[in-house]
């Protein structure tokens, strides 16, 4: 039997398959609100067979943004929005999981699409990013202002406050992002991080804040349902955040509760050269789930069943999350349940007449 299609579980949460919907930007909300472009984007995919199906990256705090478009959940009229996704995502057999975020000096920049780079001017509708340091992700994104002691405490307090609305909109599975170089990898990355206080220097006072957020996210969670954290395992720079420091990190955070750790690359450099290519990124899970005794989950160019169904079976990781893939065809699921030979997965009912070639063409389908 195929072990990408079997059922997962985590403390007390059962997945139908191994395959999550890894959070993708859509950079598509006003104010933060989800909208019927997210319940379009995450329900299909939910439909399409994942059993993991997480939301963008979304900001606890509204200076968290990536862009001015991104989702957040820094208030409580962001619920609802929310809560109708989750109910859907439900209805179709997945779980619906959140990935809380903020993006530090990377904040306040430009959708991708608009062919614009870096960050967007006060008068056109952005804000002064803040970060560990005063130093800017490059040429083109504004220096940020360098956080104290105070205004750290009450980003602790927005992630805090974001799991609980989380909560409240049915998510079942909460994902701190401590990756792609956004705040809490600021805080990790020696390289944007230069701090003389006790948040920066050593290995102990830059993994501080990572595990101040987690600690505070476990101890709002429900015990019976799971934690992960987004890691970079690299910056991929020479004196950046390395692997030996992520399945330490990894460790401690294990430590703290946290279930599995969602180990990808990058992000804090802008001349970091990253040598791509399919599955560029399992060795970093491997590592940690072999090192720390963590479950892991995958990500980077995973594009076929049978990749995947390598990458579970030789240990690499226990879960396969997919994002590019999925773009391109929302039902990879489904289809990988064939290719392997599961038999696992039900296409949705209104989808069966069309799946089933030897299926006699009724009336019905010629009005269609």
């Amino acid at each position: 039997m195929s072990m990408l299609l079997e059922p997962y579980t985590l403390r007390q949460l059962t997945l139908r398959n191994r395959i999550a919907v890894s959070p993708m930007c859509q950079y598509s909300s006003v104010d933060g609100l989800a909208n019927d472009w997210h319940l379009v984007h995450l329900g299909s995919r939910a439909s399409g067979g994942a059993g993991l199906v997480f939301t963008e990256a979304t900001a606890v705090t509204a200076d968290g943004r990536i862009t001015p478009e991104d989702l957040g959940l820094w208030n409580d009229e962001q619920i609802e929005p929310l809560q109708r996704i989750t109910r859907f995502i439900t209805s179709q057999g997945a779980v619906p999981a959140i990935q809380l975020a903020h993006a530090g000096r990377k904040a306040s920049t430009w959708r991708p699409w608009l062919g614009k780079h870096g960050s967007v001017p006060v008068s056109e509708g952005g804000w002064v990013p803040v970060g560990p340091s005063r130093i800017a992700f490059d040429p083109q994104h504004t220096a940020p202002t360098a956080l104290d002691e105070a205004a750290i405490k009450d980003i602790v307090q927005a992630f805090v406050d974001a799991t609980r609305r989380a909560l409240t909109a049915n998510f079942k599975v909460v994902e701190v992002h401590a990756a792609h170089g956004y705040l809490l990898h600021q805080f990790l990355s020696p390289l944007s991080n230069q701090r003389q206080d006790h948040y920066g220097g050593s290995f102990e006072n830059r993994i501080r804040l990572t595990l101040e957020v987690t600690q505070a996210i476990r101890d709002v969670w429900p015990a019976e349902l799971p934690v992960f954290v987004r890691v970079s395992a690299t910056d991929w720079v020479e004196d950046g955040w390395n692997p030996d420091e992520t399945v330490e990190l990894a460790t401690r955070l294990k430590a703290l509760g946290v279930d599995l750790i969602d180990v990808s690359s990058g992000g804090t450099s802008a001349n970091a050269e990253i040598p791509t290519g399919p599955g560029y990124q399992t060795r970093f899970a491997e590592r940690v789930r072999k090192e720390a005794d963590l479950a892991t989950g995958t990500v980077g160019m995973i594009t076929d069943p049978a990749q995947a169904e390598h990458i579970l079976r030789t240990g690499q990781a226990d879960i396969i999350l997919l994002a590019r893939e999925l773009l391109r065809d929302p039902y990879w699921p489904l289809h990988a349940d064939e290719d392997l030979g599961g038999r696992l997965a039900t296409w949705p009912a209104q989808y069966q007449r069309a799946t089933h070639r030897d299926q006699p063409i009724l009336e019905s389908d010629l009005r269609d």
